[in-house]
């Protein structure tokens, strides 16, 4: 398990947020997107920073800054302590004319003695090269720079194992002056890294160095106090381990001592480097790359413009141009050496192992540590995906394949992982916030529309109520028509059903009149046979009184007065059936006039009937009207209490 490390690097009030140092960044979840106080900010998770410093070189707002060792180490000559200084080859090519005087001003605060690094980089080419030939380690990645253990150690530990065990320059010499050299005093690394105060600090390197003084921070110091003193160099004769800084500089130390037809992977780059690390891991830890071993630096440029280096030499080669100066010296025209120029590889190497006979390779041999522990990356589920997705308003194929970086990840998955592992936030997504913007938009919008159709509302809120209130007033006259309604409905219902006795009434005395006509007709009948029995006695008087005369004629004088009886006789017949035929003519008068008031009369009946039955209609009608009334009542007490409640709500 991997302990946790100081924390070197961080984020000052300078940052804006901007995902640069998240891009460059090749350790997922070093960089952390957070909003504090209202404000965005990108901080550095120690555990799982690597320090390659690429953070500090994209900032162009100054907002990452780093600590080492500086304050405390001119704190402590200052106090006396006993310090020497251990002094990396890419401080000559940096500062070339400033180089003498400043070893002396650091001689005249107290600094004892000054080892040069490129001793201990020509230690670590031997340590190297026996160790290839003694344990015939092939394909191999070195170790010199401490980003690259770092990330190895935290990201890829599975590859532990090929890394070689061999020590770093800055190790190599300081193991050969406490062993060889037997120097006791506290050792500080003047140094171009960040980085080697992990390497300082790593309990596998036993505390054997105290101080990782970068360049910029010490020249930085050096000027603030104008420490300066009379040019001194340092100490021991080194050969092409001063070449350590450039890029290649180990591959060109073996090619010096065993030929370039040997196989060396060279691979530098602060992003580009370990992401040729991970696409390559698998054949690296299988032992299937051609190369004897793999060169890795994490910075382009080499330590020569390493993390802890100043920028303004940086943009320049001047610093490259002083040390192939120094590396034309390195090359010496003797046989004598083993860097002399005119010998074969072979002849060289012979030579630098006669240099080191005296030197235990296991002294110079180191162990890692497996620190993956500490930054574990947890993989989202493919539902936690879809929903972190969706939250990024990411709802197509397309959308989730924008890719576009500006969130610091080099695909819209990664910003997914982050998100899923706390890294970073979807307001980081500038598609989200583009959509948001979109949304906000058409949310203002939306708003607008409303404040307008609330001012619509209002009015027909106000129209309503107006109408409400009409309505109220219309319910009152509807009130009062239906109580007029009612009380002449009362009244008409009252009339109806007197009017229907009166009626019946009448209808009574028709039908009793029918009986009565009809029994005229009956007598009239009668009153008809009766004229004719009549007018069959007239007419038997009549003959009789023919008779009569008849017979009184022939009875003379004496048959007068029968004559005159006769006559009369004759007279009352013709009377009689004088007045029979008039009783007669009356009676058919009389007949026909009963018929037609039979007639009328019947009619009359049927129209009484119907009158009779519409009139009672009328009165069911009414009583009808006034159920419907009180329908029409409750309905409409029903409406207008609806209308209240609904004013109510208006209001």
């Amino acid at each position: 398990m991997g302990k946790e490390v100081q924390q070197l690097v961080f984020t000052n009030e300078n940052c804006i947020g901007c995902n640069r140092c998240i891009s460059v960044c090749s350790a997922l979840g070093a960089c952390i997107s957070k909003v504090e106080n209202g404000k965005a900010t990108i901080e550095v998770d120690g555990n799982r920073c690597v320090v390659c410093g690429a953070c500090i070189d994209a900032c162009e707002h100054n907002a990452r800054v780093y600590v080492d060792d500086t304050e405390r180490f001119f704190a402590d000559l200052k106090r006396g302590e006993k310090i020497s200084i251990l002094l990396a080859p890419a401080f000559k090519a940096n500062y070339p004319e400033e180089y003498e005087s400043v070893l002396g001003g650091l001689k005249s605060l107290g600094v004892n003695r000054i080892i040069s690094i490129s001793f201990g980089a020509d230690i670590c080419t031997w340590g190297y090269l026996n160790y290839i030939q003694k344990y015939h380690f092939i394909g191999g990645i070195s170790q010199p720079c401490p980003a690259v253990v770092s990330y190895i150690e935290h990201y890829l530990p599975e590859l532990l194992p090929k890394l070689f065990p061999v020590q770093s320059p800055l190790m190599c010499g300081a193991i050969y002056c406490r062993k060889e050299l037997g120097i006791t005093d506290k050792l500080a690394f003047i140094s171009p890294c960040i980085a080697k105060k992990l390497e300082i600090d790593d309990p596998n390197n036993g505390g054997i160095v105290q101080y990782n003084v970068t360049f910029e921070h010490m020249m930085k110091y050096v000027r603030e106090h104008h420490i300066s003193g009379p040019s001194v160099s340092d100490e021991i004769e080194y050969g092409l381990g001063s070449i350590y800084p450039t890029p290649g500089g180990l591959k060109e130390n073996v090619y010096w001592f065993l030929g370039e037809d040997v196989a060396v992977r060279q691979i530098e780059g602060e992003k580009r480097m370990y992401e040729w690390l991970e696409a390559n891991k698998g054949r690296i830890k299988e032992q299937k790359t051609p190369f004897t071993f793999i060169d890795a630096l994490n910075c382009e440029n080499g330590c020569l413009c390493g993390t802890g280096t100043e920028s303004s030499i940086n943009r320049t080669d001047d610093a490259l141009y002083a040390l192939m100066e120094i590396k034309k010296n390195s090359k010496k025209d003797s046989k004598r050496t083993a860097w002399g120029r005119p010998l074969t590889p072979a002849k060289r190497l012979k030579k630098l192992n006669e240099q080191f006979k005296d030197l235990r390779l296991e002294d110079y041999l180191r162990s890692y540590t497996d620190r993956s522990s500490i930054c574990q990356i947890k993989e989202p589920s493919p539902q936690d995906e879809e929903r972190i997705y969706l939250e990024l308003h990411k709802t197509t194929p397309e959308s989730r394949m924008i890719n576009c970086s500006c969130c610091g990840y080099a695909s819209c998955k990664d910003m997914v992982k982050a998100i899923y592992n706390g890294f970073n936030r979807k307001e980081n997504c500038i598609h989200y916030e583009k959509d948001e913007i979109l949304l906000l938009g058409d949310a203002k919008e939306l708003a607008a529309n409303l404040e307008r159709e609330k001012g619509v509302i209002q009015e027909q809120k106000e129209a309503i109520l107006d109408t409400i209130t009409t309505v109220d007033e219309h319910f009152g006259a509807l009130y009062e028509s239906i109580e007029h309604m009612n009380n002449g409905n009362e009244s008409n219902a009252e009339e109806s059903t007197n009017i229907a006795h009166e009626i019946m009434e009448v209808s009574n005395f028709m039908e009793s009149l029918q009986q009565s006509m009809q029994k005229i007709e009956s007598l009239l009948v009668n009153l008809g046979e009766d004229n004719e029995h009549v007018v069959d006695i007239a007419e038997e008087t009549n003959l009789l009184s023919l008779n009569a005369s008849i017979e009184a004629a022939r009875a003379g004088d004496m048959g007068r007065s029968f004559a005159v009886v006769a006559t009369q006789i004759s007279q009352l017949a013709a009377n009689s059936q004088k007045t029979a035929e008039q009783s007669s003519n009356n009676q058919q008068q009389i007949g026909a006039a009963v018929d037609q008031i039979l007639k009328e009369t019947k009619h009359l009946d049927e129209i009484i009937r119907a009158v009779n039955e519409r009139t009672q209609n009328l009165a069911a009608s009414t009583e009808q009207i006034s159920s419907s009334a009180s329908v029409v009542m409750e309905s409409a007490d029903s409406i207008r209490e609806s209308l209240d409640q609904l004013s109510k709500h208006i209001d």
